[in-house]
């Protein structure tokens, strides 16, 4: 390795950029040989600056700068300093705005009502899952991926909502080996999308899960009912066992045969029991017996963003850094 790449590759974990996301970053037709030549060392920055979301003036110069840095919205925010927030945000907002030039402008969810787009969503399906929110987002003109990537070595970022010229994109960084959970997630950042949350900023990153943190503030709280409006029908959600005490089958049993009365998710069900009752063992081991099998849901995620996202209205070198940041490619 050159002494100019190994200088540039400190400089960039310096500013708080984890490795994982500087090598994802990192062109694949850079070779050592360009090393000695002034113009390839100038285009590897650029194109790094487009990928992290780097000033490419300053970078070229070997001062790092993000070009975002403190106009984003923290939610549930432990201990991450301004060099890491800023590598969040700046991250966060190349992708999104990488994928809504990829994706066909919709009616938005700006203003939308919970149960508005629950009626919507329930007129051609038995119950809201995250099947049908991805669905019903995309059809909106709002790109969701799960992120692969992350621009810190520790993930620290469960989900995320870039907003652009009016429109949204949702970014999510929790996985799961079963749907419910990611659903809630998904409703949460639709629910700060559709009421406003951002106001002036540019994007909005919860923090921790927004099903286990207790909210911080009004805005989380308010995400909070509205996602619960839309994946149960109320804001404040109360569901009897007629027992005090019950195991993973009985609960599995009950939440599939109330589901279709109810007009609720068998696994979300049982998400809002866990949360009522903090039996969270109980329902993790429900979830074996409510779907058919455990799997990478961000698979799923993804799989359906990269059918729906336009590769050719976005140039190459946008594409190619999509498909890594998302691990599809095709």
């Amino acid at each position: 390795m050159s002494t100019d790449t190994d200088h540039l590759r400190r400089s960039l974990r310096e500013a708080g950029l984890g490795d994982h996301a500087i090598e994802a970053a990192w062109p694949s037709w850079w070779s050592e040989e360009l090393a000695n030549d002034a113009s390839g060392r100038a285009e590897l920055r650029f194109a790094l600056a487009r990928r992290l979301g780097l000033s490419p003036r300053s970078l070229v110069g070997d001062r790092v700068e993000f070009v975002w840095n403190d106009e984003a919205l923290f939610k549930n925010l432990s201990v991450v300093d301004a060099g890491k927030r800023a590598a969040l945000t700046s991250f966060g907002m190349t992708v999104g705005r990488s994928l809504l030039r990829a994706t066909a402008p919709g009616p938005s969810l700006a203003g939308v009502g919970a149960t508005e787009l629950r009626d919507a969503v329930l007129a051609g399906r038995e119950f809201v899952d995250l099947a049908s929110l991805l669905g019903t987002c995309w059809a909106l003109g709002v790109p969701v991926i799960h992120l692969r990537v992350f621009p810190l070595d520790t993930k620290s970022m469960h989900a995320m909502v870039v907003s652009s010229n009016g429109r949204h994109a949702i970014l999510l960084g929790r996985d799961a080996t079963y749907p419910a959970p990611v659903a809630f997630t998904l409703a949460h950042e639709i629910g700060h999308a559709a009421l406003d949350h951002l106001g002036e900023a540019p994007a909005l990153l919860d923090m921790e899960d927004p099903a286990a943190a207790i909210p911080r503030d009004e805005q989380e709280a308010q995400a909070d009912r509205y996602a619960l409006t839309l994946l149960t029908g109320r804001a404040d959600p109360t569901f009897e066992t007629g027992r005090e005490r019950f195991n993973a089958p009985t609960l599995a049993g009950a939440v599939r045969e109330a589901a279709a009365r109810y007009r609720i998710e068998p696994g979300t069900l049982a998400l809002c029991l866990a949360y009522r009752r903090r039996a969270w063992p109980v329902a993790n081991a429900a979830m074996r017996m409510i779907y058919d099998r455990p799997r990478p849901v961000w698979r799923e995620v993804n799989g359906i963003a990269a059918l729906q996202l336009d590769w050719g209205a976005i140039t190459a070198d946008a594409a190619a850094w999509l498909r890594t940041v998302m691990d599809t490619h095709g």
